[in-house]
């Protein structure tokens, strides 16, 4: 995250302060399809401050409204409204091949500054929520910078090398996948898989994302087309919506204020290309770093877990 003054205070959507922001409008059909789409600068006041996790036990008949949501006038009738609408535009997704995965990664558990725990980090309906409107805007954002002629930074996860590799893994749990790479026919299989082996389909997705390989940032040129991202089964596709953690999100947000500005790109293609690789090559090292972090977490916890005499749970 960037300095505690900025990702907590001045870029944070801070219960009723007014934060400049792009605005991204889309008009989404009853079948998920966006039909049109805008974008434009503004000033947005947050007037609740939401959990995920109270949020998404209230979308599941789970537990109570939160008493913010309640708090304000329509916004628990809005929030089912956007509930509808992510849900439609995830089902047409994976209608054109967006991949089911379920990978299971641990989150760390702190008893003050002592780790006490690792626990799995399970996605919930409300972060589901905001990830299809994410996904659904980083789009818009991409079509929005080709129809103005700007080179553009996009995210690119690239039909899988290893494909090969997926078809045995299809093969050997009885199922069959085409010799070239296809993201509905690898769809129908893990939408299948996940019925039949529900408590497996973790250890499955973790197989189906290590061959598929890793997404990367590439320079796409006015009148290029780039492979998409796969696993999304998205034709362009950026990251725009994260500027307080990702630099690759902040460099597409100048690009966009300099469209909306009719201002040339604060990047020339040599620089935006260099810096594509740039962020790749971080990206990599810094999932080094977590992988490395999770097993030292781990192997910590193993150790007192021993010495105690107890089971980690």
């Amino acid at each position: 995250m960037l300095p505690e003054k900025l990702s907590t205070d001045l870029t944070s959507l801070r219960e009723g302060e007014a934060r400049l922001a792009i605005l991204i409008e889309m008009v989404v059909a009853g079948d998920g399809t966006v039909q049109d789409s805008d974008i434009y600068r503004a000033s947005v006041c947050n007037r609740a401050k939401l959990a995920y996790n109270s949020v998404a036990a209230w979308l599941d008949g789970r537990g109570p409204a939160p008493p913010r949501l309640l708090a304000v006038p329509g916004l628990d009738e809005q929030l089912r409204i956007q509930d509808r609408v992510a849900q439609a535009m995830k089902g047409l997704r994976h209608r054109h091949g967006a991949l089911t995965l379920d990978t299971l990664e641990a989150r760390a558990v702190f008893d003050g500054d002592v780790l006490s725990d690792l626990r799995p980090d399970e996605k919930n309906r409300a972060e589901e929520l905001i990830e299809d409107f994410m996904i659904a805007a980083n789009s818009v954002t991409a079509k929005y910078l080709k129809r103005q002629g700007f080179s553009s930074l996009r995210r690119v996860l690239r039909s899988p090398k290893r494909w090969d590799r997926i078809v045995t893994l299809a093969t050997g749990l009885g199922e069959r996948l085409p010799p070239e790479p296809s993201t509905l026919a690898l769809e129908e299989f893990l939408v299948k898989r996940r019925q039949a082996d529900p408590e497996r389909f973790a250890d499955l997705s973790l197989s189906v994302v290590k061959l598929l390989g890793s997404g990367e940032y590439a320079l796409e040129l006015p009148g290029e087309r780039l492979e998409g991202h796969f696993g999304l089964a998205v034709k362009d596709y950026t990251h725009s919506t994260a500027p307080n953690r990702r630099f690759p999100d902040l460099l597409t947000q100048r690009l966009l204020k300099a469209a909306l500005a009719g201002k040339p790109p604060p990047y020339g293609n040599d620089e935006l290309a260099a810096l594509a690789q740039h962020c790749t090559e971080q990206e990599d090292q810094a999932a080094k770093v977590e992988r490395q972090v999770r097993k030292s977490a781990a192997a910590l916890l193993s150790r007192r877990a021993s010495a105690s005499g107890s089971t980690p749970s």
